[in-house]
């Protein structure tokens, strides 16, 4: 909503032509200002300002909802809902009945541990027909490390489902379905509103990093669970996602992986 155009909010003609002038298209542009930075800016009255920024804020600001109609729209949501089923039973049974739709699930885990593996297989998945447990649905795989490989794709297919892939023209109709896409910025894609809009299941992967009881007690809570730290002999290292705790908050469900001896 924040980059929604002022010219399609109906602001009077003559301030809208003012602030397409002097280049404030977006309600971002407008409301990251100061009123009086906007008077000095377009020139115009206290009074033009405020009723501008009221009509911008007005048509931007989210409408209100209540605890009842927030429960009320999980519970819908929940119903109409779907899931991607991964065909690992422990994990399908913990996740009621594969990756969900419309939310964000991320794969943490080392480098070598099976994330681009997974992602491949649950690609191949959601392309498969419905009678084979797949969605009969079409795939996009957002690749920023360039790691996607076809050959891979059509190795797990053959092994996972071999009474399926037995043709070069199943190979090619499958592989047909699944659209690589390679972004070389942030900007260029939107997972978050991709699963929110149209009820889509999108996995996340993200890597590790070690961390130890030393970078802990930067944060309050993370030094009172970890106690006084003496000496750095003392420091013990333990791996967290990558990506950080704010990015966390965006997160639906988050699978780590991890190996044991």
């Amino acid at each position: 909503m924040a980059n929604k155009l002022i010219s399609q909010m109906g602001l009077p003609p003559a301030i809208a032509n003012i602030f397409a002038a002097r280049n404030i298209s977006t309600a971002k542009d407008a409301l990251s200002m100061t009123e009086l930075d906007l008077m000095a800016l377009l020139d115009v009255d206290l009074g033009q300002v405020k009723s501008a920024v009221s009509r911008i804020s007005e048509i931007v600001c989210p409408p209100y909802q209540t605890a009842l109609s927030l429960t009320e729209d999980r519970i819908r949501s929940e119903r109409s809902g779907g899931h991607l089923p991964t065909l690992l039973k422990g994990l399908d049974d913990a996740l009621c009945g594969g990756i969900p739709f419309g939310s964000l699930t991320e794969v943490v885990g080392p480098a070598g541990i099976g994330k681009t593996q997974f992602c491949l297989k649950l690609a191949l998945l959601a392309a498969l027909p419905v009678s084979y447990g797949g969605l009969d649905g079409r795939i996009v795989y957002v690749d920023t490390e360039s790691k996607f490989s076809s050959q891979r794709l059509m190795e797990i297919g053959r092994s996972s489902f071999p009474q399926i892939f037995q043709s070069d023209r199943v190979l090619k109709e499958m592989g047909g379905r699944i659209v690589v896409l390679r972004p070389s910025s942030l900007s260029e894609f939107t997972e978050r509103s991709v699963a929110e809009l149209s009820r889509t299941p999108v996995i996340v992967t993200n890597q590790v990093r070690g961390q130890t009881n030393s970078e802990a007690l930067h944060y309050p809570f993370e030094g009172q669970r970890s106690g006084a730290v003496k000496s750095p002999e003392s420091f013990e290292s333990h791996l967290v996602a990558a990506l950080g705790i704010q990015w966390a908050h965006a997160v639906t469900v988050r699978l780590v992986f991890e190996a044991h001896s």
